[in-house]
């Protein structure tokens, strides 16, 4: 199912005293790429969190937040680091001393600066976080996914309508070809005749010259690539597996069959609808660029 590269999902839960959010959120991006932010002192789950939520998602711009809320604060301790809050009060007094600045800085201004107050806690088992922040991240993932799903679904049948379009315009193209032949053999024997009057005319010579313009103005293999280029585009929408980028190169095939036509194509209604492919193309660009 094709999945949208921007999507949401969050998930709480409560589980051994911890109660555990995680929230995610994606932007398009040409590769998968993770930020996470998390309380300091679980660090050690990041690359976790990002590995699980890789396995699961192949492209995007990822922003992960977890917060971790120990219910169980007997076991805590706040610890003062006086070293720290020294120099802080050092430097506030030279700053204050320097710029005649009045000193009202207080306790709860210097507990701010970081790492003043450190929170030391029992040593917790980080195994058995793990599995409950995964759990949690299991939810939110499955959020986020099915909100990448509901957009996909809105751009594959976005996609299909353009693409059918083009081929609308294809087969006009096909039809209108060999009527660009048949004008010109028949205004190169009404300009004969203009200039040479009612001379008998060379027929192999002037099927000579429509043979040539013929195979000048000739889009057939044009044609059929851009059809086969369709039918693959929409059997990526049906695939299961991350195809924007896929996508992404077929695309630039579609775009180059169109102007190949445009380039050999010596009427004015084939270029109108060359003009409308590349419009429709252009278009189809737009979406695959947020595929993910």
């Amino acid at each position: 199912m094709i999945r949208s590269m921007t999507g949401f999902g969050r998930a709480v839960a409560e589980a051994d005293g911890y109660v555990i959010t995680i929230e995610l959120k994606s932007v398009n991006h040409r590769y998968f790429e993770f930020n996470c932010r998390l309380p300091r002192q679980y660090g050690f789950l990041e690359e976790k969190l990002k590995s699980y939520i890789n396995s699961r998602v192949a492209r995007g711009k990822v922003d992960c937040f977890l917060t971790v809320e120990a219910l169980n604060t007997e076991n805590a301790q706040v610890v003062i680091n006086h070293t720290l809050a020294s120099a802080y009060v050092k430097a506030l007094k030279e700053i204050s001393s320097e710029y005649a600045l009045r000193e009202d800085f207080g306790t709860v201004s210097i507990s701010h600066f970081p790492e003043v107050l450190v929170l030391k806690k029992a040593e917790e088992d980080e195994e058995k976080l793990w599995l409950n922040v995964k759990a949690v991240a299991e939810e939110a993932v499955d959020k986020f996914i099915a909100m990448r799903e509901k957009e996909g679904a809105k751009m594959k049948e976005d996609i299909h309508a353009r693409g059918q379009f083009i081929l609308n315009c294809v087969s006009f193209v096909e039809e209108r070809s060999p009527e660009t032949v048949k004008q010109y053999n028949q205004k190169l024997v009404e300009r004969v005749h203009e200039l040479l009057g009612d001379v008998s005319l060379d027929e192999s010579r002037i099927l000579q010259e429509v043979a040539v313009f013929a195979d000048k103005v000739a889009v057939a293999e044009e044609t059929v690539r851009l059809r086969s280029h369709i039918e693959q585009l929409g059997s990526f929408l049906e695939s299961d597996e991350a195809v924007g980028r896929k996508m992404d190169f077929l695309v630039q095939e579609i775009n180059r069959e169109a102007n190949t036509i445009g380039s050999k194509a010596n009427d004015v209604e084939i270029a109108r609808k060359v003009v409308d492919i590349k419009a429709e193309i252009e278009k189809i660009r737009e979406q695959i660029q947020n595929i993910e």
